[in-house]
């Protein structure tokens, strides 16, 4: 077996791992979103129940809460278009390279 396989197949595992351990090490964790945490800590340091300024610009469409599937979409839509974007200019960053370095091979 090629050394590169022996690599590709052993990071496999690894990644394999750290996928599967939390599954059995994480039973019962409780995992609470930044804006539940953020607004208990000022209501410790002020004392009062925080009161958000301004409610959400999609809850005020729809007359309520999102629901969980819908906020999961529009953010992997979020982060698809970010990634879509840096890969836009990475490729044209080594596009620009490339030509370049073709051009001062010709000149």
């Amino acid at each position: 077996m090629a050394k590169t396989k022996k690599k590709v197949i052993s990071l496999l595992i690894v990644a394999a791992l750290i996928a599967v351990i939390p599954l059995f090490t994480l039973k019962g964790a409780e995992f609470g979103g930044s804006d539940d945490a953020g607004s208990k800590v000022v209501s410790e340091i002020t004392g009062t129940e925080y009161e958000p300024w301004f409610t959400p610009v999609m809850e005020t469409w729809i007359g309520g809460e999102l629901p969980g599937e819908i906020e999961s979409l529009l953010f992997c839509v979020q982060t698809g278009i970010g990634v879509g974007v840096l890969a836009f200019f990475m490729g044209r960053f080594v596009e620009r390279k490339k030509n370049e370095n073709q051009q001062n091979r010709t000149a």
